[in-house]
Formats: structure tokens, sequence, C-alpha cells
């Protein structure tokens, strides 16, 4: 956008009213500061990040409530952004399948201008609207759906743009940003703003916003999980065993729910062809790994409501 485009001295002003994008005339030397300075200094902006999160936990919470209901009914957790915002939006999505053992399609990242722009960026593309929604139509966005459009700024169109795309088809719309009254917030069902103030290095919003993302995300998706079934107490049941240190884990999480010997874990997890909530099932509750499969697939992957239905929910506490 050159400088003569009339649309360019209107992004300029919009941005200067961002607190992302404030300048902080206190940190003008920070470059001729010493190295442990400058790491004391950061660290003591990161501390502030939390503080800014916890003010919109209720904001957060009923978020997570409406999702795992929409995902309860087969849908699934899409996030959508540009730049930083997209990568750690398919950071979140890519860490569920080994950690709750989703299928990869259960949770998507979105980030404009497609995978390439994870290192390259990709010109343009976080000024389209058009693309978000062409990106979400590829995906068949359905109602049952949840798109989380993520942008520090709060107003990078590809987020917007996908949130209001995913409204019109019914889906359910989470807006997450860092600066208050952001266009973002105001376009979802479910505007979270997490306000962290200005950065440290101008307008560098990997920086605290970025944290702050990161911090929320991770409750969306660890929550809704816990709220899926997707864990047994803080144990990770769903976990899959793809390498040797999963599968040390895998072992771990049984004895620590079940407090079996190691031959009776073998052989549990044996039975249940790894699976670990399976191999809890057969240790708690008696049954065989046929029946623990069916119990499983009742309760719709609840754990504690398969064991309730077996002569062993007394070991349950």
């Amino acid at each position: 956008m050159p400088p003569t485009d009339p649309n360019y001295s209107a992004l300029r002003s919009q941005l200067a009213s961002l607190t992302t994008e404030a300048y902080r005339p206190d940190l003008a030397d920070i470059d001729r500061r010493p190295t442990l300075d400058i790491a004391r200094l950061m660290n003591e902006e990161d501390t502030t990040v939390p503080t800014a999160v916890a003010e919109r936990l209720p904001e957060i919470a009923a978020a997570i409530d409406a999702a795992a209901a929409r995902m309860a009914r087969g849908g699934r957790l899409i996030y959508a952004g540009a730049g930083t915002a997209g990568r750690l939006g398919v950071l979140d999505a890519s860490e569920c399948p080994p950690t709750f053992n989703t299928d990869p399609s259960e949770v998507l990242g979105l980030i404009a201008g497609g995978p390439s722009a994870m290192v390259t960026a990709v010109e343009g593309a976080e000024d389209s609207k058009e693309l978000a929604a062409a990106d979400l139509t590829a995906l068949a966005i359905a109602d049952r759906d949840v798109v989380v459009g993520i942008s520090a700024s709060g107003r990078t169109p590809y987020a917007v743009g996908a949130v209001e795309h995913a409204r019109t088809i019914g889906a359910l719309t989470i807006g997450l940003s860092c600066n208050a009254d952001s266009a973002l917030a105001a376009a979802a069902e479910h505007g979270i703003e997490i306000v962290v103030g200005p950065e440290l290095i101008t307008g560098s919003t990997r920086l605290k916003a970025g944290t702050a993302q990161k911090l929320v995300l991770n409750m969306i998706s660890t929550i809704t999980m816990i709220r899926l079934g997707k864990t047994f107490g803080n144990l990770m049941v769903d976990v899959r065993a793809s390498n040797d240190k999963l599968r040390a884990r895998s072992r771990r999480i049984v004895a620590l729910a079940t407090g079996a010997s190691d031959l009776e874990i073998e052989a549990a997890l044996t039975e249940t062809d790894g699976e670990v909530k399976n191999a809890i099932l057969v240790l708690l509750g008696g049954v065989d790994g046929h029946e623990a499969t069916r119990l499983l697939n009742a309760s719709k992957g609840h754990l504690r409501t398969a064991l309730q239905s077996t002569a062993g929910h007394a070991h349950t506490t």
C-alpha cells in the first residue's frame, strides 16, 4: 500500500490508536542498556500478562463451555489468524492429536497465506477477508463448528473475515485480540480482549500479545478437551503413544490411575492395543478389552461415566 493510497493514512491512524502499537519513549535507549538489564525488563513485562488474562477469565470460560457443547455434537475447533497469531493457532491445533488423541481434522489451524506462511510472509494475505471465507469454505464449515479468530490488533481483515463468514453459517465464533473495543471482538459471539499494553519493541506483538494469545489458546483447547472427557482427573488418558517417551508416559499414566503392577499394566495395554483409557477401564472396571471399548463408546469417551457402568466404579475416587 503506497503512501499516496488514501487508505494508507487511515490505516496509519488506526494503528496509532492501538495500545499494542504504542511507542514507549522511556525505552528509547534500550539498545544501549546492558543485556542483563534488558532481560530483567522483558521478564518484568511478561509477568503482567497472566494478570491481563485473569481479568477476562469469565469471558474465556463462557467461550470454552460453548465450544465444548458444539464439539460434543461433532463440531470442529478451527483457529484463523495471520502472522504470529496464525502461527500460534496452527501450533495449538497441531499439539492436540498427540496430547488428546484427536483426529487431525478435529482441531485445525488456518494461517493467512497457507502453510508456507508459517515461515515466510505472504504478501497481502492478512488483508483479505475473502481469503478467510474461501479457506473456511474449503473446509466445508458447518453450524456445529467453532471458529476462533486470532489477532493482536483485533483489526486484521483475515481474522475478522473468518469470524464474520463463520457467523453467517451459524458456527460458534470467538474473537481473541489484545486491544479494547476491537472489530474482531465485536464481530464474534464471544469476544475476548486481553489488553497487555505497549510492547517492549514497538508493535512487536509476538511478545506480550503473543504470550497472552498462547495462554488463552492453551485454555481453550485444554479445558475443552477436559469437558469432552479427554482426561481422567489431570491425567492425559487419551495420549497417543507414537514414540518411546509417550509409550513410557502411557504406562505411567495407567499406573497413576490404577495402582496396578507392571505386569497387570502390560497385560491391559496389550489387550486394548495400547489404548490408555481402555486399559484403565479394564483394570478398574474389571472388564475385558471388548467391553471396555463398548462402554467407552456408549459414554462418548468419558472414562468416569464408563466406570460408573461397571462393578468397579467404586475405584474411581
